[in-house]
């Protein structure tokens, strides 16, 4: 009954490649791979599964109980990608390309609250590559940005995605010349680490917080009273243990030693030092104020010194110093990189006098980036407002042709590329408890449990079976293109015809056309029942958004054959969204065409959010009609599901359209509800 069930394509098959124990799974998967064009850079893990049918929530308003789901993952491509190359703002301050950027690194996103959207710490989920068409976005101060036509950041009015249409089936919100994008302007690109930029990190941070010297005093029992000192004490180990590297590099070792405990109020303080003769007079000659310094040694100098002195509060940047010298050669530093500061004087009986840095958040940025600190505490940039003043207008965007470029996505939904917040793919979160990533690995990392057509055959026919409606579809489509190749479906089908189970399924494919005989079979033993989801007609929206799945137009010519044959099929447009897809127009076009293939039923269910989808529907919503957000926000305030009369109402919506868009002949009912089988024939004696 089953024979097709472990059917291996030898002519593809190139050698498995390792064996791999999955999560819930007792015998390591045998991972595959196929030496075929729709199956080139994916991987397939073949399990056996220890059960077949899956009980559906009873929280759930579905209209069945149970469902099967011969494969997990599912080789849609995402759409949002950079280049890689293109520098990140990771959480300690510093940038890392695109391409390595890994799970579980942390990085700045952003929040919103009631008042303002601010820099906020979060973590990659999920990180891949895929090849696609790109576009350059510039900017007025010269940024150039790669990404693809899907890609979104965010604007002075709200996100935009870098390519779209103002009217049409590819109408939405896109970036135009003069748009200005939102972030703190383009990374600076990074010191080198000299020799020029060590010494000049150590002369800034010795002498801004260091004691270094040399004297004589009389001392008893001794020859002579010289003595040499250095010692650097400091809270934050990162600054320290920069300076003890850069000194250990001129061969000057130090010794660290715990310099004051901690108390309620103060962090522990560390501290290096040496009282060598050769290596205080080394360290003396390395911080001589240069004659000609060169700009990686100011570079290091201004990195020292706000390491010693400088601070960031209140989105404030300041650099402090009593030292006339000192608080010199910080401003000519500044000045030699273009950075405007006022100095103001404190007017203490010390003299101290404090350098404050002007331009706001991106100057600040640019200051870091430029000069590397080492201390990642005042790097920090969490809850800093986003605005700007830099020069982030649209001025150009063209096409660069097919390129590969790169995701991620974050726990906030969004990551700032290259001095601008840059939205990300939404992931897919069910395939991480199998140890996968929801990102990439959703769509390359398929597991096919290839023995469900006989547990399920062994479950449908156990005497405690109650022939309950059992329902395919319902997770990943049963009708990917892999079936073509595993051929799961057969067996399941046939395990629900001889069980007598009534059944249905929901799918993108015609594929399922080449099991239309069972489907007779199983319609006139229990009752059978097929929709297709066709949410657009539009050729270029279905590249757009589905470009792995069977044409629109072909889905169509399923479901008219499908109906020819006896079988009864509807089409599912889901979910409905209030002022999104709910128009008049688009819902008579999809009647049109789907009454004139004979469709009996055409559903429309309500958008539903549930759990985690909520936020991420809600982070879409902002970004592709932010209008409707106060829509949104009242229909879902009290729970996943809109209020009875919205769903009533799109409910209605197709009913009406139904009866009067032309060609529409279906029959009204729900489409997961199973239409009357045919009464069996009397079966004759002779």
């Amino acid at each position: 009954m089953c024979e097709h069930v472990f059917v291996r394509w030898d002519n593809l098959t190139v050698e498995a490649e390792e064996s791999r124990t999955l999560p819930g799974y007792r015998e390591p998967a045998t991972v595959r791979t196929f030496d075929a064009p729709e199956a080139l850079d994916t991987r397939f893990y073949e399990v056996r599964s220890k059960s077949a049918l899956n009980r559906v929530p009873k929280a759930s308003r579905m209209p069945f109980r149970w469902t099967i789901n011969p494969y997990r993952g599912c080789s849609h491509s995402c759409v949002y990608c950079v280049c890689g190359e293109t520098p990140v703002l990771m959480a300690d301050g510093r940038t890392k390309p695109m391409r390595e950027v890994e799970v579980g690194d942390l990085l700045y996103g952003t929040m919103r609250d009631e008042t303002y959207r601010h820099y906020a710490t979060t973590r990659v989920l999920a990180h891949w590559s895929t090849i696609k068409p790109a576009f350059r976005i510039t900017l007025e101060d010269g940024t150039e940005l790669i990404a693809s036509g899907d890609h979104r950041f965010l604007t002075d009015r709200g996100w935009k995605h870098v390519t779209g249409r103002e009217q049409g089936r590819l109408r939405r919100p896109h970036l135009t010349l003069n748009n200005k994008l939102m972030g703190t302007g383009r990374f600076a690109q990074g010191p080198q680490e000299s020799d020029d930029y060590r010494q000049g990190y150590l002369t800034g941070m010795i002498r801004g917080d260091g004691t270094l010297g040399s004297y004589s005093y009389p001392r008893a029992g001794r020859r002579h009273g010289d003595v040499f000192r250095f010692r650097l004490a400091l809270a934050d180990l990162d600054g320290l243990r920069r300076t003890r590297e850069y000194l250990a590099a001129l061969h000057v070792p130090t010794q660290e030693f715990a310099f004051h405990a901690a108390t309620k109020h103060q962090r522990p303080i560390m501290a290096i030092r040496t009282q060598a003769r050769d290596r205080v007079g080394l360290i003396q000659e390395t911080i001589r104020w240069p004659r000609w310094p060169s700009a990686d040694w100011s570079r290091g100098f201004l990195a020292g010194i706000f390491d010693a002195e400088g601070s960031r509060s209140g989105g404030i940047f300041r650099i402090a110093n009593t030292d006339p010298e000192i608080l010199d050669w910080t401003t000519r530093g500044l000045a030699r990189f273009g950075f405007r500061v006022v100095i103001e004087d404190v007017r203490r009986h010390d003299r101290l006098k404090v350098i404050r840095l002007l331009g706001g958040l991106g100057e600040q940025l640019r200051f870091l980036h430029v000069t590397d600190p080492a201390i990642v505490r005042k790097r920090s940039i969490n809850e800093s407002a986003i605005k700007t003043s830099a020069r982030l207008r649209v001025t150009e965007i063209e096409p660069v042709g097919e390129m590969e470029l790169f995701d991620i996505t974050t726990g906030t939904g969004d990551f700032i590329a290259n001095g601008v917040v840059s939205h990300n793919c939404f992931a897919r979160p069910t395939h991480t408890y199998l140890d996968f990533n929801a990102g990439r690995d959703f769509e390359r990392e398929i597991v096919v449990k290839v023995n469900v057509p006989e547990v399920a055959r062994a479950e449908l026919t156990r005497p405690s079976w109650k022939r309950e409606h059992v329902a395919l579809g319902t997770n990943t489509d049963p009708y990917q293109w892999v079936e073509g190749r595993y051929r799961l479906m057969p067996g399941i089908w046939e395990a629900m015809r001889d069980s007598r189970t009534p059944s249905s399924v929901l799918t993108k494919s015609p594929l399922l056309l080449r099991d239309i005989e069972l489907m007779k079979e199983m319609h006139a033993a229990a009752g059978f029942a097929a929709n297709l989801s066709i949410p657009t007609l539009d050729e270029r929206a279905w590249r757009a958004s589905e470009p792995h799945t069977p044409h629109p137009r072909k889905r169509i010519e399923a479901v008219a054959e499908l109906n020819r044959q006896g079988i009864p099929c509807g089409v599912l447009i889901a979910p409905l969204m209030p002022g999104i897809n709910d128009s008049p127009e688009q819902v008579e076009e999809i009647l049109e065409r789907c009454g004139e293939a004979g469709a009996v039923n055409i559903g429309g269910i309500c958008l539903h959010l549930r759990g985690e989808v909520r936020q991420i529907f809600m982070e879409w919503l902002a970004s592709y009609r932010p209008d409707l957000v106060p829509r949104y926000e009242r229909l879902y305030a009290r729970g996943a599901y809109a209020p009875k009369a919205e769903q009533d109402r799109l409910a209605a919506l197709v009913h009406q359209r139904g009866r009067t868009a032309p060609g529409f002949r279906g029959v009204e009912q729900d489409p997961v509800t199973l239409p009357p089988r045919p009464e069996p024939a009397q079966e004759s004696l002779f």
